[in-house]
Parts: structure tokens; sequence; C-alpha cells
């Protein structure tokens, strides 16, 4: 896709190389060295590019460099395609005033044309940057537990793990999704405990109850039981060592409890959008690392203490001192991580693997990189920890075994029904076609984007009703104004002659974007040129809520232009279809950035 920042860095590279030829030094500057910046103020010009970095190798000052170059390029006789513009020395910096016309035909025709994933020279095209091509990347999230359904915190790890999968593979990766199923411990005995207690052969069927909630129950039920039965606590860990020596009947029964988990688990996964190319499950993987560890021991990268477990330094590391197995020589949880790391490289080797994971567990992690580093793995140096921060509710902290978290189901149904209210209260039940599907995708995303709109390290707050605002930085607000620009279209469909397909230009005047010079034009041409940068940034920092900030920020673009632009009204029949075009180029960079971060698609509100 086409970025105006492109072509003029070649140019500024070019000029900075005639300076230094003409000096008579050594060293040209690399077009990657050259940094262009959008100025604090529109009045300052369309682009800035700072000289402080070039000072030292022209052996002049910033301020008179800015002003050579101006001199120079306003100078130059031939102008390259795509550097037509004006130039001012404002200290340091050398702004650029590009030329509208120009630009924006280049915009344009990039976002309504480019079709593909990229050309054979490896042009990056629509919102494609082409960053990430030919490396493989893993990436690991959502990690439930089969003792309970997802959760809030789910949620926020869930959209967090499909966006940066999502924006990974717009930059040309070739992505895996993958999630480990905890589904062993003695947390998982509790509540096979209180189901073999009490259960009665109860079914998530009988009781007509969503398996995985039917299964929480359970688990809600063992701690109140072990409130008042001091013995409760020693009967799951005696669960678990049964299960441990393959008893039958506890095997079966965590067989059967599980897979209710999973089911469950499932359902909700395909209604949140969610999706994984692969499951793990902690029963198949925990022993794996405990070979590695003992290897590791003989090499004398571990060692074993007084009591017999095997720890590893990792003072030099400041991490200090790591135990990986027990004195009794059972795993842990970083032994079973080491064991599951180096089976998914030879299940499928990777540049990356990506692990999104609470940031409770930083040290984790960082333990976890090292030891693999030291082990010889040389992937373990491209490992990633994406750690985000806890959602809490108005009303504190949720907490599982006391029955107070906050079910995804629940969530969802709760907006679901919220979203349904303002429908009706609004009278659009006829106008949205289905209410009861659009509420859920308007709950979808209001619950996506509040998720996702926040840098994933912070703790954030989650307030269903302020999710869920049609104003303001919300999911709502950007599938309203994707529904506001659809019902354009259609509405220059059905006036167009001869019924034109909504989408096409429809109105009868030649679609021509250098009319598109005004300002609040030229301010929505310039973010969507930002896309493809965006997408880039994005991914490059895993952080999809850069790319939530631009989707809020070309959406209040598209709203002022709207507000000071008439389209199928506007003076002349050239500047309705060139106003029209425009606005199917702000379509096409919506619906593809919502789809980035998870955010559902309206053609009507």
């Amino acid at each position: 896709m086409y970025d105006f920042k492109d072509p003029w860095k070649i140019r500024i590279a070019s000029a900075l190389n005639r300076l230094i030829r003409e000096g008579g030094i050594d060293g040209l500057v690399d077009t990657a060295e050259v940094v262009a910046e959008i100025p604090p103020r529109p009045e300052l010009g369309d682009l800035g590019f700072p000289m402080f970095i070039f000072a030292k190798r022209l052996r002049k000052s910033p301020d008179r460099i800015a002003r050579e170059l101006a001199g120079m390029l306003e100078a130059d006789q031939e102008i390259p395609i795509g550097c037509s513009g004006s130039f001012a020395a404002e200290g340091p910096y050398l702004n650029i005033r590009l030329d509208r016309a120009e630009a924006a035909a280049a915009i344009l025709t990039t976002v309504l044309e480019d079709r593909g994933e990229g050309d054979a020279g490896g042009r990056a095209v629509f919102g494609r940057p082409g960053t990430l091509k030919a490396s493989r990347i893993m990436v690991e999230f959502s990690s439930p537990n089969t003792n309970k359904p997802l959760h809030l915190g789910h949620l926020r790890n869930d959209v967090l793990g499909e966006s940066i999968s999502r924006i990974l593979a717009a930059c040309g990766a070739e992505v895996r999704k993958v999630c480990i199923i905890n589904d062993r411990g003695v947390h998982i005995c509790k509540s096979m405990l209180a189901y073999r207690e009490y259960g009665q052969g109860k079914t998530p069927e009988s009781e007509g109850i969503k398996s995985d909630h039917f299964v929480g129950d359970w688990y809600v039920k063992f701690h109140r039981m072990s409130e008042t039965d001091p013995g409760a606590e020693e009967r799951a860990r005696d669960m678990l060592r049964k299960w441990e020596a393959g008893d039958e009947e506890t095997v079966a029964l965590w067989k059967r409890m599980n897979a209710w988990t999973v089911e469950g688990m499932k359902e909700t996964y395909r209604r949140t959008g969610i999706s994984f190319d692969q499951y793990y499950f902690e029963s198949q993987t925990y022993l794996l690392g405990k070979d590695e560890v003992l290897k590791g021991l003989e090499q004398g990268l571990f060692y074993r203490e007084a009591d017999g477990a095997v720890a590893v330094d990792l003072e030099a590391e400041k991490l200090g001192k790591k135990v990986l197995l027990r004195k009794d020589g059972t795993s842990i949880y970083i032994t079973q991580d080491i064991g599951t790391a180096i089976f998914r490289h030879r299940d499928w080797p990777f540049d990356r693997l990506i692990f999104v994971v609470g940031s409770e567990q930083q040290y984790h992690f960082q333990a976890l990189f090292s030891i693999l580093d030291k082990l010889g793995f040389p992937w373990a140096k491209n490992l990633y920890h994406l750690s985000y921060g806890m959602v809490n509710l108005p009303e504190g902290k949720m907490k599982s075994r006391e029955g107070t978290i906050v079910d995804a189901d629940d969530l969802l149904d709760n907006l679901k029904e919220l979203a349904l209210g303002e429908i009706r209260e609004k009278d659009r039940e006829e106008a949205v076609g289905d209410p009861a599907k659009v509420a859920e995708k308007i709950a979808l995303g209001a619950l996506h984007y509040y998720l996702i709109a926040a840098t994933p390290a912070k703790d954030m707050l989650f307030n269903p009703r302020e999710s869920l605002s049609f104003n303001g930085n919300t999911g709502p607000y950007l599938q309203y104004m994707g529904a506001r620009i659809s019902s354009m279209l259609r509405k220059d469909s059905e006036q167009s002659p001869g019924g034109r397909p909504a989408g096409d230009l429809g109105v009868t005047g030649a679609y021509r974007p250098e009319l598109l010079t005004g300002d609040a034009e030229w301010e929505l041409l310039k973010t969507l040129a930002a896309y493809n940068g965006a997408v880039a940034d994005a991914a490059a920092k895993m952080d999809p809520s850069l790319l939530a900030a631009y989707l809020y920020e070309l959406s209040r673009s598209f709203s002022r232009f709207y507000h000071d632009c008439p389209v199928l009204n506007a003076p002349t029949a050239d500047l309705a279809a060139s106003r029209l075009a425009l606005c199917r180029g702000v379509l096409r960079v919506l619906r593809d950035a919502m789809n980035l971060i998870c955010i559902p698609f309206l053609e009507s509100m």
C-alpha cells in the first residue's frame, strides 16, 4: 500500500548524499537512516525530517543542513514520481508540504485497486506491509484449566492472542496458533472429588447447564465443602496420586469431566471468533522436560542441592536460583514448559514463539528463556512473553474458587441484552434485519475493543455499559462508522441509473482524486496512507492497541470529513464521484483493520 513517506525518504537520502560527495566526505546515507515524522502542527507541513543524526557526518549544524537541503530540492529540475511539493527549513527540521493532488491519486488508487498479498518484487500492498515475510511464528494463548469455564481474564488473553496472530499474518508471517489446556493437577481433582461425592450421576444435559459451567460449579462446591470438611484437601491430593498411578475409575471420571469442559470452551471460542491450529494438553506434556533437565545436570549446566533437588543458578541474569526438579524427582511447571517448548519446535520448527500470558508470570518466562538458552537451543533467543495486565470489574477482583468469577458466556449474554435494549429503544429492529444477531456482534465488538484498546501491560477495569457506548473510543463507534458508510453506498446504488450494485461508484461523474484537496479530505487521505505503517508497527511492538488507536483516528477523521464535505450532494458530479471513492477506500481499510483486532463488521446498525 502506498505510503507517502517512502519516496520522500529516498529523495532526502539522495540529496544528503549529494552534500556528502560535494564535501568530499566518506560514508553515504542509507535510506533506512532517514526518519520521516508528522509535524505537530498542520501549518508546518505534511512531513518533517530531523537532521540531528547527520550533523556529525556532514560536519555542519542540523539547522544548516536543513537550509541547504531545502534550497537544493527547490532547485531540482527533475522531480521523482511521488515527490512533488514545497520545502521549508524550520530549525533542525526540513519540512515538506506535499502536492495534494499527486498524493491523493497515489493513495486512493492503491487503496481501491491493490488486491493481492504483494507482487513478485516484494512490493507491499493494501494493509500488508510484508515486514515478516518468510518467518514462522507460533503464538500460544488462552491456556485454560478444565475445572472451570472461560472467564473475563481469558477473554483479554484470547483477543490479544487472536489479534496479534492476525496482525503478524498480515505482515507476511506464517502463523500457527496453539493452545495448551491445563487438564491435570490437584485443582482439576478438586472439581472431580466434589462431583464424585455429591454429583449423584447428574450431567450437563440433565441439569440443562452448559457443560463447562457444570464442571465449574463443582469446583466452587469443593471450596465451600472444604470450609467445613478438613479432610477434603487430602482426599483431592489422594485422587491426584490415583490419577498419576493410572487408577481406572479415577481416569474414567477425569476423561468424562475434562471432555465436558473442553466441549463447552470450544463452543465459547466459536462464539467469540477465536480459533487454534493445534491443542496441546498438559497431561501429554508435563513429563517432557524431565529428561532435558537431567541432561543439563550431566553437562554441568544445573546442580543438585543437598536435599536432592535439581536447580539452576541464574544469578548472572539477576534471576536468582530456580528449582527444576523437586527433591523427590518430580516435575514442576517450569520443567513441563521446558519440555513443551522443545517438543513444539520439533513438531513445527518456528523462528519465534510468543507466549500470551499474564504479567504475574514475568519471572517464570524470564527464567524459562534463560534455561532454554543454557541448554543450547538457538531459537531460545527468539522467545517472547506478551505480558498483559489483570482485568477487574468495578466490584473488585474476581476469584474462581469463591464463585465471583465472571464467566465469558454470562458476560457476553449480558452485553447482548444491553445492546438489544439499545436497538429497541432507538426503534431500529426492522432496519437492522435480525436484532439478535446484530446485538451479538455489537456485544462482541464492544467487549473485544475495550479489552484490546488499552496497552497490554496495563491492568484494566472493565465497565460493561461504558464499552457499549456509541460515542467515543469504543467498538460500537467503529461499527457505527462502517454501517454509516455502507448505508451511503446503498443509497447511492438505489439512486444510480440501472441500479448499480452497492459499493460501485454509482454517481455518474468521473472519479478524479485530484479534486480531493480540501483540508478534511486531505487529512482523511493521509490517515488512510498510514495504514500499512500502523499494521507494521503493531506487529513490531506486539501491541494490537496501536491498531485500535489507528482505527479510532480513522473514524474520527472520517467523521470530520463527513461533516465538512457533502458526498452524494457535492457541488459537481465529478466531486461526488471522487468523494464517494474516498468513502469506499475508508470502508475497505475500516473493514480490514477491524478484522485484525477481532471487531465484527456491521452493514446496518
